[in-house]
């Protein structure tokens, strides 16, 4: 299974720090699972605007696409202002929502004080409901504290967290194909 490793952001490491130990993790749990890295700072993305795919451009094609195919996602993001990037936010309006239904997501956030950890459960949360997707219901927050200087994750806490977060997402990706054979009933 596909699993899409999301870096929700254009500036920053941490979230590619925490998608790092996420995936070491997802690694050591199943060798089934395919993993592949969305950057969003490695595409000139096109504002979503209600166009059919084919009318956007071939690198923010190539973006929908991406994540259209995953079979699931985990997904790490800065918290900047209160609230997700717009970067973020603008690669999510590009998706359908039939696309997204039933994968399972999990969540994973970074901010500079522990103030906006709930930006995870007031925004994030909202927007993959909105896709009925599969949410895991443990998800990880960080702040620079549990980090170095240099942006090494150093809380052990928090990298138990995440093998957490691996280990039952990893149990929801069967769950999801599970779900979507038997979506044919009441279509």
């Amino acid at each position: 299974m596909k699993v899409a490793l999301l870096n929700g952001t254009m500036v920053g490491s941490k979230t590619k720090v925490l998608l790092e130990e996420a995936e070491h993790h997802l690694k050591n749990i199943s060798h089934e699972i395919e993993v592949e890295h969305i950057h969003l700072d490695q595409y000139q993305i096109e504002f979503a605007d209600g166009r059919a795919v084919e009318e956007y451009g071939e690198e923010t094609q190539t973006l929908i696409h991406q994540l259209e195919k995953a079979d699931g996602f985990i997904i790490a993001t800065p918290i900047f202002q209160g609230s997700i990037p717009g970067a973020l936010k603008n690669a999510l309006d590009l998706v359908s929502p039939q696309a997204m239904r039933y994968k399972p997501v999990a969540l994973m956030a970074n901010g500079g004080t522990v103030q906006h950890h709930l930006v995870i459960e007031n925004q994030l949360k909202p927007i993959f409901d909105y896709f009925r997707c599969l949410i895991t219901p443990n998800y990880v927050y960080t702040d620079s504290s549990q980090f170095s200087h240099t942006n090494v994750l150093i809380d052990e806490d928090v990298k138990h967290r995440i093998y957490e977060l691996a280990r039952v997402f990893s149990h929801y990706l069967p769950m999801s194909q599970a779900i979507k054979k038997g979506d044919h009933l009441y279509s």
